[in-house]
């Protein structure tokens, strides 16, 4: 049963505490859970079976919104509204969005569990040492919008769930199966073991990304900007690469990304 609507005028009610100083809980982490902010990112949270929701925030002018988004699921999380200059001194700057979910991620699959429910046509996107938050939020947009399987990320990348790569991805990142690697964990071993063909991107690719035809399972792995993929997993995967003018072979990994699922998807990899 969706819980009622409790009023909140007092920025220190400690029912709205995981709300307050939102810049800061992001520097210093909120142990599990994560801030989902604005209407589209919040209707994922709310359809996602893979997230909870343990609490939502709303001003009051967004109330009516935040009611519609609901519909006629059943949420259990409470229902806070404030007033919008009582809700920007609880969150500690000025939310133009209006809308706040708390949530948290029901449970996070090992490598192995994510990769063994794949089908007979698989895609998986790999990411391995992106430290950028923008940047994971777009790979997990692009993964989302072109139909990928699946995201791994390795144990050095940053966190997908971080409220600005929830933001980025447009709430993908609430939607799309993905798990890490812990640290230490073989990359490629784990790519294997589930009959995964490893395809690295990097400028000096053997393959050109136009003529590329990717196998019927396949994990496509992008790399952080600059150090890029390291020579061992570059030497046991498949290389690709995206031709550039001359002088010039560096794209932002996001936008890789886009361009190389979007050649996936067309010649029939993945859920698209």
């Amino acid at each position: 049963m969706t819980a009622g609507v409790v009023r909140i005028d007092d920025p220190l009610d400690p029912r709205i505490e995981g709300f307050t100083q939102v810049r800061e809980r992001d520097l210093i982490g909120r142990e599990g859970k994560f801030i989902a902010e604005g209407e589209v990112v919040l209707r994922h949270l709310l359809a996602s079976s893979r997230c909870e929701p343990l609490a939502l925030l709303a001003a009051e002018d967004r109330l009516g919104r935040l009611k519609s988004l609901i519909g006629d699921r059943e949420v259990a999380a409470p229902i806070y509204v404030a007033s919008q200059a009582v809700m920007d001194s609880i969150v500690g700057f000025p939310i133009h969005r209006g809308l706040l979910g708390l949530g948290r991620l029901r449970a996070r699959p090992s490598a192995a569990q994510l990769l063994a429910g794949l089908g007979d046509q698989a895609l998986v996107v790999v990411v391995h040492g992106v430290g950028n938050h923008d940047n994971m939020g777009g790979l997990f947009r692009n993964a989302a919008a072109f139909g990928a399987d699946a995201v791994l990320i390795d144990a050095t990348c940053c966190d997908p769930l971080y409220r600005k790569a929830i933001r980025v991805s447009v709430g993908a990142a609430l939607i799309m199966p993905f798990t890490r690697l812990e640290a230490g964990e073989d990359l490629l071993e784990a790519l294997r073991a589930a009959r995964l063909d490893p395809v690295a991107l990097t400028p000096s690719g053997q393959h050109v990304l136009a003529h590329f035809q990717p196998g019927a399972r396949s994990a496509v792995i992008f790399g952080a900007e600059g150090p890029g993929l390291p020579a061992d997993l570059l030497s046991e995967a498949r290389t690709v690469r995206i031709p550039m003018a001359e002088g010039f072979d560096s794209l932002n990994v996001a936008t890789t990304s886009g361009v190389v699922l979007h050649h996936f998807a067309a010649r029939g990899a993945g859920r698209s």
